[in-house]
C-alpha cells in the first residue's frame, strides 16, 4: 500500500481518547501540523500494547507551532505519529 502522505502535507490528528494506551499525545489531539518525513512504517505501537500483532503501517516526523500545541512559543514541535492517527487537512485546518 502506498503512504498516504508526503513531505509539506498539511494534516490534522486525531481527536479520538481511547481507554487504551496510545502513542498520540494529547496535547497533540485535533492539532494541524505538516508532514517533515516518512520515519518508516511500524506496527500501530496502540496494537502492540494491547498484545495485537498489528499491521506495519507509515509513520511520519509531523511539525506544529508550539503556540498551537500549549498557547504560546515562537518554536516547532516535531512528533512521530502513525498514519492511523492522521487525516488530510487545508492551511486553514479544514478537510481539503
Amino acid at each position: 500500500m502506498a503512504d498516504r502522505f508526503a513531505p509539506g502535507d498539511v494534516v490534522r490528528t486525531s481527536t479520538a481518547d481511547p481507554v487504551w494506551h496510545t502513542r498520540l499525545p494529547r496535547y497533540a489531539r485535533g492539532a494541524v501540523g505538516r508532514v517533515v518525513e516518512l520515519a518508516g512504517h511500524h506496527p500501530l505501537a496502540d496494537d502492540r500494547a494491547r498484545g495485537r500483532p498489528g499491521t506495519a503501517q507509515a509513520v511520519y516526523h509531523v511539525r506544529f507551532a508550539a503556540a498551537d500545541l500549549f498557547g504560546d512559543g515562537e518554536h516547532d514541535v516535531t512528533v512521530e505519529l502513525w498514519e492511523d492517527y492522521l487525516e488530510p487537512a487545508d492551511e486553514q485546518g479544514g478537510t481539503p
